[in-house]
């Protein structure tokens, strides 16, 4: 009997487990008014206005990003912190972005523990996160951000660092799900709509920019390059000797003696003549304007000449020409190589087994964006990737279907218009997963350019195509085969010297012609503007 009782208080307790590992830890799909439950910033900076609004389509409601062009900032804390050095932790939300997004982060802060005496309507840009996660977009910056703060133990200092070639923000304006999954054994995932984007280990150098474990050694940085230290691969020839036939004041053109006048040329005739039609504007005062002459206009008979004026011989490259000589370089007896200073332990240096990160204390959205429209729902932590999976076909899942649905009823509508058919389309999705590539990431802002301008101009679809392939099979053949190049033979090189021009002259700040102005309209003996004599 009593072994009866401990084994159905055992299935009990397995059961409440199996429960509370099905629930979320946090959830917030934006059913009710965030109104008493989020707070928003006071801060004087945050001027743009949250509303609880549907979904553009749907009856389902979420977090409103209202006015363009404003900064914004909310923050929800959490009962109790979430600690996320032990076992599975899943960060999602679902994010529309129903007006583009040109300029402007969509992206979610999870908040660290603060001090005692901090309040949540202070929440700001400098309030201290553990992670950043979300899309952001404008300029060059096109991607998913993943960014942790980790504390150096060493130092006390903690750090940026950054995920490496993240994945790109869908560019369309449909309802998107975002979810990090941060897995004990430090892996980390990223995933758009349930779709794996990336994988990266936290500990790994190649995935975080800087490093999550410092090098161990750094550069000395009291060490000097010593006086004689010669970097100088290669030096002029001392022995060398210029030719005596070496003419360094010979012109790099002369005139050609072989030329003739053509046949025809019109000697006596101006190449420009007073334009005959002109008359004299009826307000013209020559006092006040001066004496008043026709504009030019080309002389016609020029047009049906070989040319007019002056005659001069055309002039040809000389052949006697070879600019100021220098000497051949050669091996420097002396070349030490490029000087590095030593490398001396590095006092930031640290191991660790796992990060240790901050627990999550609170959700805070803090953004500045120059789009409207920007609808954030669905925002979850749970510590099992099944709750998360589960919460995204049940809500998300069903909305993007009927969006997507109606976005190929609008393309099919804008085809006969010039827009993209699914064809054209299915192309465009191909290209932006080859802008992910990670060794496209150098190019990636101009074939994410590229791609865009293509959307707006599907008639130059192929074009687009075999640009993108160009580049992509160009850079697969410098990787494969190396990019360097023979170097160029030395040749001779004559000094040119260019007129310089003064920055000032060349560009004068508006505030001082402004001010240039200004003083000008004080002095009232001013000269009167003279009108040009090509001014009618």
């Amino acid at each position: 009997m009593v072994g009866g009782r401990a084994l159905l208080l055992l299935l009990l307790s397995a059961l409440l487990v199996q429960i509370r590992a099905s629930d979320p830890v946090f959830y917030e799909p934006f059913d009710d008014n965030f109104e008493g439950r989020w707070v928003v910033s006071v801060k004087d900076d945050y001027k743009g206005v949250w509303k609880h609004e549907k979904s553009d389509g749907h009856e389902d409601y979420g977090l409103l990003v209202s006015e363009k062009a404003k900064k914004y900032a909310i923050i929800k804390e959490l009962d109790e912190p979430v600690t996320l050095k032990d076992g599975t932790v899943v960060l999602q939300f679902e994010v529309r972005l129903q007006n583009g997004l040109e300029c402007g982060g969509a992206y979610i802060k999870y908040i660290r523990p603060q001090d005692a005496a901090w309040d949540a309507k202070e929440f700001d840009n400098e309030t201290p996160y553990t992670i950043m996660f979300g899309p952001d977009k404008c300029g060059s910056t096109n991607k998913v951000h993943f960014i942790l703060k980790h504390k150096n133990p060493k130092t006390g200092k903690y750090v940026e660092h950054h995920l490496k070639f993240p994945p790109s923000v869908p560019y369309d304006k449909l309802s998107h799900v975002y979810t990090a999954i941060l897995k004990p054994d430090n892996e980390v995932r990223i995933l758009v709509d349930g779709e794996e984007k990336k994988k990266a280990n936290f500990l790994s150098a190649d995935d975080f920019e800087p490093a999550l474990i410092p090098s161990k050694t750094i550069p000395d940085p009291d060490d000097k390059k010593p006086e004689d230290w010669d970097e100088r691969a290669k030096i002029p020839d001392p022995d060398a000797v210029k030719p005596e036939d070496w003419d360094e004041d010979a012109p790099m053109e002369i005139e050609d003696e072989e030329a003739t006048k053509p046949e025809g040329w019109l000697d006596d005739e101006p190449e420009e003549i007073d334009d005959p039609e002109a008359i004299k504007p009826e307000d013209w005062d020559d006092e006040e304007d001066g004496e008043w002459e026709a504009p030019k206009i080309d002389n016609p008979k020029c047009e049906e000449a070989p040319g007019c004026g002056e005659w001069k011989r055309p002039m040809k490259q000389n052949p006697a020409y070879k600019g100021k000589w220098h000497a051949p370089l050669i091996d420097n007896p002396n070349y030490k190589g490029i000087w590095k200073p030593q490398e001396i332990p590095n006092p930031e240096y640290f191991e660790l087994d796992k990060p240790d990160f901050d627990p999550i204390a609170a959700i805070g959205i803090e953004i500045w964006t120059m789009q409207d429209g920007i609808l954030f729902d669905n925002i979850l932590i749970a510590d099992d990737e099944k709750v998360a999976s589960s919460i995204l076909e049940k809500t998300w899942k069903p909305k993007y279907e009927v969006e997507k649905e109606k976005e190929k009823a609008e393309e099919a509508a804008a085809a006969g218009a010039d827009g993209l058919s699914e064809f054209q389309k299915k192309i465009f999705d191909v290209l932006y997963k080859i802008a992910d590539v990670p060794f496209l990431e150098p190019y990636k802002t101009k074939i994410i350019d590229v791609i865009e301008k293509g959307e707006k101009q599907p008639n130059i679809t192929i074009g687009i195509l075999v640009s993108i392939v160009v580049v992509f099979v160009t850079v697969l053949v410098r990787i494969v085969f190396g990019s360097k190049k023979p170097a160029a033979p030395v040749k001779p090189v004559a000094e040119v010297k260019k007129p310089q021009v003064a920055e000032s002259d060349a560009a004068g700040s508006s505030g001082d012609k402004e001010d240039d102005k200004e003083e000008d309209e004080k002095e009232g003996g001013a000269a009167p503007r003279r009108r040009s004599r090509r001014e009618t």
